[in-house]
């Protein structure tokens, strides 16, 4: 929190911290894990499920999401990167999740992409997290476009850089490099989506839409675009 703190006042770099339970443990060991953390909670704005997809469904924490929802927090939950397509209808569906995080096996099932992109759930995609994870073998057949071919709120972001291999500024050169299809426009795109997909007051979405949207008029006058 203090980090976050100072990376406002001397970056002007705003954030806020999810606590996140590790699915590999059981729903008590979450339980604990939240209430444990409950006399920080005004430093903290959601909720997140993340560690090893396979064997440990959402269903697994209905509870104490449940818990957390009624306590006004955010819901996020890991879905869809190792785990199958239905994982991310059960975050949907059981532990209400917001936004989900990866998701790309998403494309997988149609239904569910028609879902995702009618009711704008946000995917946060981490391009080098699949690879490491083997999700995908190659960047070159990341499903990225087809994210956002269909109209998915899909992200780039960074997952865990020290053990994946990259910030946030390497996943988006990462994956523009490995796939010449994806342009200005598609960059354009991921950055409003991610816009959308945060937490943030929506006076100050708009305020951050506004400036991307001069920027990119500003190149494209410029002949940058």
């Amino acid at each position: 929190h203090r980090a976050c703190t100072q990376a406002q006042a001397q970056l002007g770099l705003s954030a806020a911290l999810i606590l996140c339970f590790l699915r590999h443990l059981s729903e008590d060991e979450a339980f604990k894990t939240l209430e444990e953390a409950l006399p920080h909670r005004a430093l903290f704005i959601g909720v997140g499920l993340d560690s090893s997809e396979r064997g440990h469904p959402p269903e697994k924490f209905a509870r104490v999401f449940a818990r957390a929802r009624e306590l006004g927090l955010h819901a996020v939950a890991h879905a869809g990167e190792e785990g199958p397509p239905a994982y991310v209808w059960s975050a949907l569906d059981v532990l209400h999740a917001e936004r989900i995080d990866h998701g790309v096996r998403s494309v997988e099932d149609p239904a569910l992409m028609q879902r995702l992109a009618v009711e704008r759930v946000p995917l946060t995609v981490c391009p080098l997290s699949n690879l490491k994870l083997r999700v995908v073998h190659d960047l070159a057949d990341h499903p990225l476009p087809q994210l956002l071919a269909a109209g998915l709120v899909a992200t780039i972001n960074a997952d865990d850089p020290a053990y994946f291999g990259g910030y946030i500024l390497k996943n988006f050169e990462a994956t523009f490099a490995a796939l010449p299809q994806l342009g200005p426009q598609e960059a354009y795109q991921l950055a409003r989506n991610s816009f959308e997909a945060s937490f943030v007051a929506e006076d100050q979405k708009q305020r951050w839409l506004a400036a991307l949207d001069a920027v990119f008029a500003a190149a494209a006058q410029g002949g940058a675009i």
